[in-house]
């Protein structure tokens, strides 16, 4: 464990633990002293006879066993991607966190309960033209929180934002 914290980095649905932007966000951690983890959650998403998502409770108990472990240990962040960054937001009320950096959040999806997380940092990147979470909502979400939020010209990948997306984790990192 490094002497800053560790960053356990959740993919989005149907990505995996070596996609480009948690890869990146690794990489800044790194850089500044975290140590960090991208746990797998490939098994739990294709386990389509539990939901179109996969098996997102699974999902949520596989980061909280893994969070538990690493806040015992010091200062935790959680980070992720879509799907990632809602467990991450869910999994941030059940264990103390130093922050929570949430890519493309979903804010609602469908039946599922509303995304919560901690009272704590948070920063946000979520693109105007998300194809499947409208940028308003996220603003809205944001609001009340005062989260950082980076609002760039890009969808639901961010692709085109990947090292924005890692500097604004980078700048949190630094703020905690």
């Amino acid at each position: 464990m490094s002497t800053r914290g560790h960053c356990i980095l959740s993919h989005g649905f149907e990505s995996g633990p070596d996609a480009t932007k948690v890869a990146a966000l690794a990489q800044a951690a790194q850089r500044l002293g975290w140590s960090h983890e991208r746990p797998d959650y490939t098994d739990l998403d294709a386990r389509r006879e539990v939901s179109e998502l996969g098996d997102v409770p699974q999902r949520m108990q596989r980061l909280l066993a893994l969070a538990q472990a690493a806040a015992q240990r010091g200062p935790l962040v959680l980070a992720g991607s879509s799907l990632g960054a809602y467990i991450s937001g869910l999994v941030s009320l059940q264990v103390p966190v130093a922050g929570l950096f949430l890519m493309a959040p979903p804010v609602q999806m469908g039946p599922a309960p509303r995304l919560q997380a901690a009272q704590v940092p948070t920063a946000i990147v979520h693109g105007w033209d998300d194809e499947l979470i409208p940028a308003q909502d996220v603003v809205g979400w944001a609001q009340p929180r005062r989260a950082r939020l980076l609002m760039v010209d890009d969808g639901h990948r961010l692709s085109a934002h990947v090292e924005a997306s890692a500097e604004a984790f980078a700048e949190l990192l630094v703020r905690l």
